[in-house]
């Protein structure tokens, strides 16, 4: 007697829901079509007029978003604790910051050098200046070179079995020590300054509304594309492995994986990512600067993602978008407290909101219904 089995594979769990997918679009559409009345159609002074400072904050929040999806790529997914992502956001933001520094005002030919060589009597820019005119070469080096110095960091980090709180105080060393680096004017980005007064971007001036719309609708497209991009990942089977590696990193290796080429591929895919959003920061805010690169920047960008919620892309942008906000209000009233309030934050939800803000919205989904006598006890709602 032959006794014969059957092996079933599971499919694919879908992207996302037609519902998820009917929500995303209505909110892309919508999204588009405020700025567009907003800042086109509606008069100064109107209700529904956007000003650029709104524009500008907004847009900001965008790209910050972008680096919480990134940020939870390594941490809630995982499990590596980043305390040096500004690192990766910094030096997108300064490719894209050396061509908007020579970029002219429109109409002219050339701008000359930048403001900070004539301080350092340089009479041409370094060798590793080359080509930042274009801004197709400044993109790929936005992208391309904080995706290099993390493959590089973490290579060395993960071969060498560093995790933990090891790992995190070293990413934090190495973001330091790249900070007082570009603090120094000899080493070519501006020092102290960093880089400002931009003119242009592509031939168009960088102060008009139009110019300010467009940068604003294209980082809200590109926050749309990383955050199904993302998905999509965690989707597939590399995402099952980098979860099962926050899991159990023992387990996965027994079965015949090799987790540095896992760790080693998420964590430079996290640090691409937060180079493109610094690269959109740049020309919306019109400044970058080592201050970007402090300490105190990365740890506010891992409270985003413990305030919206580890492990959850919507939780990424509600954190930013909620601790980003409660920052424009107390700096603008309560600007002593800011701080305070910022540190509180992060230490409620460490103790009684471990999965965040998502999570309390998760919670009272799965609620029961207590209308009288009918309601379903609380152990067997779903």
């Amino acid at each position: 007697m032959t006794t014969s089995f059957e092996l079933n594979i599971p499919e694919r769990a879908p992207l996302f829901s037609r519902t998820g997918w009917l929500t995303l679009c209505a909110v892309v559409i919508g999204v588009f079509l405020v700025t567009l009345l907003g800042t086109q159609w509606a008069a100064p002074g109107s209700t529904l007029h956007i000003s650029d400072y709104a524009l500008t904050l907004v847009g900001k929040m965008l790209c910050y978003a972008i680096v919480a999806m990134s940020l939870n790529l390594v941490w809630g997914y995982c499990g590596i604790l980043s305390l040096g992502h500004g690192l990766y956001f910094a030096l997108g933001g300064y490719a894209m910051g050396m061509y908007l520094v020579q970029a002219p005002v429109p109409g002219q030919e050339s701008a000359g050098l930048p403001a900070f060589t004539f301080l350092l009597n340089w009479t041409q820019l370094p060798w590793y200046w080359a080509g930042t005119q274009t801004l197709a070469w400044v993109l790929i080096l936005a992208a391309l070179v904080p995706a290099i110095v993390a493959f590089i960091f973490g290579y060395f980090a993960f071969r060498s079995r560093i995790k933990g709180v090891y790992l995190s105080i070293m990413t934090q060393a190495v973001t330091y020590a790249a900070m007082l680096l570009f603090f120094r004017n000899e080493t070519g980005f501006g020092g102290n300054n960093g880089f400002t007064d931009f003119k242009s971007i592509a031939g168009y001036s960088i102060s008009t509304t139009e110019t300010r719309t467009v940068l604003f609708l294209i980082s809200f497209a590109v926050l749309v594309l990383v955050f199904v991009l993302v998905q999509w990942i965690m989707k597939s089977r590399f995402g099952k492995v980098i979860t099962a590696i926050r899991d159990s990193e023992s387990r996965v290796m027994f079965i015949g994986f090799n987790p540095l080429q896992y760790k080693l591929a998420i964590w430079t895919l996290s640090a691409l990512l937060c180079g493109i959003a610094g690269a959109l920061y740049a020309p919306l805010v019109g400044i970058i600067n080592p201050g970007e690169m402090s300490p105190v920047n990365s740890i506010e960008m891992v409270i985003w993602v413990a305030v919206g919620g580890r492990g959850s892309l919507v939780g990424s942008i509600l954190g930013v978008f909620t601790v980003n906000g409660a920052k424009t209000f107390f700096t603008a009233f309560m600007p002593e407290y800011w701080l305070y309030v910022l540190g509180g934050l992060f230490v409620v939800v460490t103790l009684f909101m471990p999965k965040g803000l998502i999570g309390l919205f998760s919670r009272r989904r799965k609620q029961p219904l207590t209308s009288g006598s009918n309601a379903a006890p609380a152990s067997e709602a779903v």
